[in-house]
């Protein structure tokens, strides 16, 4: 089993909607892939709390049953379209994928 983590700093406003607006919308659309990209076994979303200075926006933990599954995630075109709309709206990222 493969866990693939993603967090997020998001523009303070980008693509005419707010932070807490812009992470509605991508919580929607990320979880909107469970059921349709192949593979994608589980995804959570979470949101930061403390807001300190070392804190990320926004959270994704999503879990794979192998590489080969989140490969084809990355490159499925109902993730590609959320992920485009991220680049956008996101101002960093930080990823780490390993096997459970």
């Amino acid at each position: 089993m493969l866990k693939h983590i993603v967090m997020w700093r998001l523009k303070p406003e980008a693509c005419g909607h707010t932070r807490e607006e812009n992470m509605d919308i991508i919580e929607k659309g990320l979880k909107g892939l469970l059921g349709i990209v192949p593979g994608l076994l589980s995804v959570e979303l979470g949101r930061d709390v403390l807001h300190s200075d070392m804190s990320y926006d926004m959270a994704l933990i999503c879990t794979f049953p192998d590489v080969d599954a989140m490969q084809a995630y990355k490159i499925h075109p109902e993730h590609v379209k959320v992920a485009s709309y991220i680049a956008e709206v996101k101002a960093e990222r930080v990823v780490i994928d390993y096997q459970v």
